[in-house]
């Protein structure tokens, strides 16, 4: 297991902007991800009644929707035990196999880093 103090400043950085939206917007997840030029995007789990997205996918959303072409890294905060196979595809769709998914529990406890 990786340790947050073993993490990159900017790795660090967008796992407490997950853990942040999550307890900010009291939703059962949060998320950020990094593009290309280091901008990040942060988002908490959308959950309408017409629309539901995880917090992963919709941060790789707000990504795209600003003109992000890739991903340097994305990192989630549940405590879901494994990430569905959607969120997985949304990082994918824009990220590298070295891209990783820093995932974290609710506590900020990083329980692993994976790659897409």
């Amino acid at each position: 297991m990786t340790e947050m103090s073993e993490l990159d400043p900017e790795d660090r950085k967008i796992v407490t902007l997950a853990r942040s939206a999550r307890a900010r917007n009291g939703v059962p997840e949060g998320a950020a991800v990094r593009d290309e030029t280091g901008r990040t995007y942060v988002a908490g789990t959308v959950a309408l009644d017409s629309l539901r997205l995880s917090a992963l996918r919709t941060a790789v959303a707000m990504a795209v929707a600003s003109g992000a072409t890739s991903l340097e890294a994305a990192a989630v905060v549940t405590a879901a035990k494994s990430l569905p196979a959607e969120d997985r595809a949304a990082v994918s769709d824009l990220g590298t196999p070295e891209t990783p998914i820093f995932v974290a529990s609710p506590d900020g406890v990083l329980r692993w880093p994976d790659l897409i």
